[in-house]
């Protein structure tokens, strides 16, 4: 028997967190182990039209690492499709918690519902008491006033206020990819680029402008600035690509893994009047975030 949470726990964020915590705790009480029962991919993606548009805070891979880093024995990931979105929450609750997953004990946030006959969490809880399902609901994380949720860290990001959603996540966003080919404008003003491609396409990228980063490269940690946008002084189309200049930093890198992780926002995105313009505020950029992430950096290594 285990006990466990269900969600999609998009970001794993502070909230997350708080109903993760209570689960490893009542499961080391009770002498069982924990588990995360999620889904993929997202339940809107599936079951409505217009969802083609919704971008998620992590990989499937990235929110594995987060939930088992935070101490959870198992993560059950459940292919969601509209066949398993018509099961009822007793179908749920006995079929797949009791009967395959062994669930004796269950955590779930404030809001959360499952089932497609949507019952009331008193209903819920009713029901999987006759199951045989011990429920335990947990109260809403509140910060600053605000009730953290997945929705308002993706709303931050898509505002480029990286900040506040670090805040709210309890880490730093970031973005995973591989370095591929660009138009090497950079290179020709002092201010090489790693452009990246996502490995998860469906990864929600932050508003347009330039960034201050932390940038894993060949196994190393280094300071950059990340410009996410259309490059309108040079670019020639309307295509966002994320292109981060690396501090003290000269490698051939092409075909890479590369992280990038955001700390703050240091400008939008604009289109300069000249090259020799551009390369100016670069400098300024540059200079902005080696003050700014060299001390955190020293933090970061430690």
């Amino acid at each position: 028997m285990v006990v466990a949470a269900t969600g999609f726990f998009d970001g794993v964020h502070k909230g997350h967190k708080k109903v993760l915590s209570l689960l490893c705790s009542i499961a080391a009480q009770e002498g069982k182990k924990s588990a995360v029962i999620t889904f993929w991919p997202h339940p809107r993606n599936v079951l409505q039209q217009q969802a083609y548009s919704l971008r998620l805070l992590n990989s499937i891979e990235e929110k594995k690492a987060l939930v088992k880093g935070l101490g959870v024995n198992k993560f059950i990931t459940i292919p969601f499709c509209k066949e398993f979105s018509r099961n009822t929450t007793r179908e749920f609750l006995k079929d797949y918690l009791k009967d395959k997953y062994g669930v004796s004990t269950l955590i779930i946030g404030y809001d959360h519902r499952f089932g497609h006959d949507k019952l009331s969490h008193e209903e819920m809880m009713a029901l999987a008491d006759e199951i045989g399902i011990k429920v335990i609901k947990v109260s809403e994380f509140i910060q600053d006033e605000n009730v953290i949720s997945s929705t308002k860290i993706r709303n931050l990001l898509q505002a480029g206020n990286v900040e506040k959603a670090n805040d709210f996540l309890g880490y730093r966003y970031g973005l995973k990819g591989v370095v591929v080919s660009g138009q090497k404008v950079g290179r020709t003003i002092g201010f090489p680029t790693a452009n990246m491609k996502l490995y998860e396409p469906l990864k929600l990228i932050p508003a347009d402008g330039v960034y201050s980063v932390f940038v894993e490269v060949l196994g190393k940690v280094y300071i950059g600035i990340c410009n996410i946008g259309t490059r309108p002084t040079v670019g020639e189309s309307n295509e966002r690509t994320i292109e981060t200049h690396i501090l003290d930093f000269d490698e051939d890198i092409y075909g890479l893994d590369i992280k990038i992780e955001f700390v703050g926002s240091i400008r939008k995105e604009k289109k300069f009047p000249s090259m020799e313009a551009l390369k100016e505020q670069l400098q300024k950029d540059k200079d902005f975030a080696a003050v700014l992430l060299k001390e955190k950096m020293v933090k970061k290594l430690r």
